[in-house]
């Protein structure tokens, strides 16, 4: 899950599991797997920035990691 700011302002939280693309048009675009389409004020690098750092924190510290939330 990463956090990400919409267009107007609001925080959301979104698995990053469902995001199969993402464009600058020049807004940053996310297209879901589930065909929805989401605008933030994240530039796409800073998206793929969080969703690398978030996949690492699983991986590297493992199972119990996400036990102990």
């Amino acid at each position: 899950m990463i956090n990400l700011t919409r267009l107007t302002g609001a925080p959301f939280i979104l698995n990053s599991d469902l995001i199969s693309t993402i464009e600058a048009t020049p807004d940053t675009v996310l297209s879901l797997t589930t065909d929805h389409k989401l605008v933030v004020k994240e530039s796409p690098d800073e998206v793929v920035a969080r969703i690398v750092a978030y996949k690492r924190s699983i991986y590297l510290n493992g199972p119990e990691a996400i036990a102990n939330r």
